[in-house]
């Protein structure tokens, strides 16, 4: 079977976007996400979204990590749904409701000058701080917790924000070792679900620095729960306000903490669009 895809980005963060409304495709198998994420021989992405109908709203992002992977919530994925949708007139209107596994979220779109979706806000929800609802191991309190990797003790600030996030605070973010600390955080033993990890450097008390080893992907230029879970440790540690820009590698995010919930927005951009058959095991086609 020959399916089209869409390939679209949020600060970088890209992602291979597939339209199921009448949802006869199902849920995706992991190798096959996997192989079509594979960024030598598949498209190339962080992670894959089947847009398909819900009952509880217009849409359900059905979302997978470049593993192959089911996860719970992307805040930038959950963006380049809502732009493919609205940008084809699938949906109507400035807002816009979508299911995910980590409940409704509901979006606002922004239209640039020629009428096409360039921004979108999402409400996340409210941040996770219980250890069992992150989850995170042991007991005390989850904004510190230890984690020891290579002969480097962090002082990790843990919390969900629909999936698992671990953000690490350092002085500055060159020479900190992402690539080798970044695994050995997400597979910690404190971490059951493992975890997102974000690197964090502060840089005043409007704007933090990033970089994001995603759970189930590897470093990404961006991350939108991540973003949200930074901003909202950074708050709760006294290093910030509630609002903050979050710079990271593909682009800057913008969150706003209220009593209530945690409001994401940030850039929406589409690359391109392809077809691949699903029988083809190395994508050489494309």
């Amino acid at each position: 079977m020959t399916i089209a895809f869409t390939k679209s980005h949020g600060a970088g963060n890209d992602f291979v976007l597939i339209a199921d409304l009448d949802d006869r495709l199902g849920l995706l198998d992991a190798k096959l996400v996997a192989a079509l994420c594979d960024r030598h021989q598949g498209v190339g992405a962080d992670g894959l979204i089947r847009i398909a109908p819900s009952r509880a709203a217009e849409f359900f992002m059905d979302y997978y990590n470049a593993d192959g992977g089911v996860a719970e919530m992307c805040g930038n994925g959950i963006r380049c749904l809502a732009k493919y949708v609205a940008d084809r007139g699938i949906a109507t209107g400035e807002t816009m409701r979508v299911d995910t596994r980590a409940g409704v979220k509901e979006l606002v779109l922004y239209r640039g000058a020629d009428g096409l979706v360039d921004r979108v806000r999402v409400d996340m929800g409210a941040p996770i701080l219980e250890r069992a609802g992150i989850p995170v191991g042991g007991i005390g309190d989850p904004l510190h917790v230890p984690v020891s990797v290579d002969g480097a003790s962090y002082d990790a600030a843990c919390l969900s924000m629909g999936n698992p996030h671990a953000v690490i605070f350092v002085d500055r973010l060159a020479g900190v070792p992402v690539e080798s600390h970044g695994p050995a955080i997400e597979r910690a033993e404190q971490f059951p679900a493992k975890t997102n990890v974000e690197f964090t450097e502060v840089l005043s008390q409007d704007a933090v620095r990033v970089r994001v080893w995603e759970r189930g992907v590897g470093e990404t230029q961006a991350c939108g729960t991540g973003a949200c879970a930074t901003a909202v440790a950074a708050n709760l540690r006294g290093l910030t306000g509630r609002e903050v820009a979050v710079h990271m590698p593909g682009g800057t995010l913008d969150i706003s903490w209220t009593p209530e919930t945690v409001f994401l927005t940030g850039p929406v951009v589409e690359a391109f669009e392809g077809t691949f058959d699903e029988t083809a095991h190395h994508f050489g086609e494309l």
